[in-house]
């Protein structure tokens, strides 16, 4: 049954996030309800200087639109769902976790990606998070980070206008808002963010009609998948901000689990594998943690605590 009163979309108002929110708005209009989309400024968005771990990681982008739900100003709202955290203390669930997009990292590179075959060659690149930062250092350890902060856009525009030698984006960010072509190659070696390329639908706890309305979006590979990549990083205690790595895919029955955490400074890596059939996943991410944590990344942990 269509409803009377249209569903209220809450995103911020970047370009990809209304791509994403507009997405939404697209299969819940397919089955037969009305909808609008209502922007939400985050404190992500506001402060565009801050490096997003002194900010208290992605959850800066995520509280605006929580607030928007807890006070009734939208009905529910669409995340990346890489930026929503693995606790949640609030009155809010997911609904549904939409279809994968591309999970890979990739480099933009205005000048080419030739200075990446010259080992002495002390390359700028430019991120904002931390895992990238650490997994690039351990692959490339003389080369030098610096913090690039805004949306897609803003940050695209940034690496043409500074000399830097290349940043690295999210393909699926990218690739949603057609500007892949800047891409200048897939880091298919980088294991991405848990859930990356994949977007949520929150909601309130109690609000059966938006649950009857969104539940039908979920895509139950991906919500596997990216539930498994996410319960690694809680077991952790890691945070989103934190660099750790986690990627699960399903191959015929079988359902694997790569993961990583670092130094931030990329000199230390603990890395793992795991496989299961795909009906025993479940509690799959906290034993690739534990085993992490054994190996000794609870010292990572403990260093990312201490900043």
């Amino acid at each position: 049954m269509a409803m009377t009163n249209a569903v209220r979309i809450g995103t911020r108002d970047s370009e990809l996030a209304v791509w994403q929110a507009k997405n939404v708005a697209h299969q819940i209009e397919k089955k037969g309800h009305k909808t609008e989309l209502v922007y939400v400024k985050s404190e992500g968005d506001l402060d565009l200087t801050t490096p997003l771990t002194e900010m208290g990681g992605k959850g800066v982008f995520t509280k605006a639109l929580d607030d928007a739900l807890l006070e009734n100003r939208i009905d529910l709202a669409v995340h990346s769902y890489k930026d929503l955290p693995t606790e949640n203390p609030l009155p809010l669930k997911v609904s549904a976790v939409l279809e994968r997009d591309d999970p890979r990292d990739s480099l933009v590179a205005p000048k080419g990606i030739e200075f990446l075959d010259d080992e002495d060659f002390a390359a700028v690149i430019a991120t904002s998070s931390n895992r990238r930062k650490a997994q690039w250092l351990h692959r490339y350890p003389n080369h030098n980070i610096t913090n690039i902060r805004g949306n897609v856009n803003t940050r695209l525009q940034k690496v043409h206008e500074n000399n830097w030698d290349g940043a690295i984006f999210a393909a699926a960010g990218l690739n949603r808002i057609n500007l892949d072509h800047h891409i200048s190659m897939y880091l298919d070696w980088m294991l991405p963010a848990p859930a990356q390329g994949a977007m949520a639908v929150m909601i309130r706890n109690d609000d059966a009609k938006m649950e009857e309305i969104s539940s039908p979006l979920n895509h139950a590979v991906t919500a596997l998948c990216t539930g498994i990549e996410r319960e690694l990083l809680n077991e952790m205690e890691a945070g989103c901000s934190a660099p750790v790595g986690a990627y699960a895919w399903i191959d015929g029955t079988n359902l694997t689990l790569q993961a990583a955490a670092l130094t931030t400074d990329g000199t230390l890596q603990y890395d793992i594998e795991l496989i299961s059939s795909v009906d025993k996943a479940k509690g799959l991410g906290r034993k690739a943690a534990r085993n992490l944590l054994e190996q000794g990344a609870d010292k990572l942990v403990e260093e990312m605590k201490s900043r």
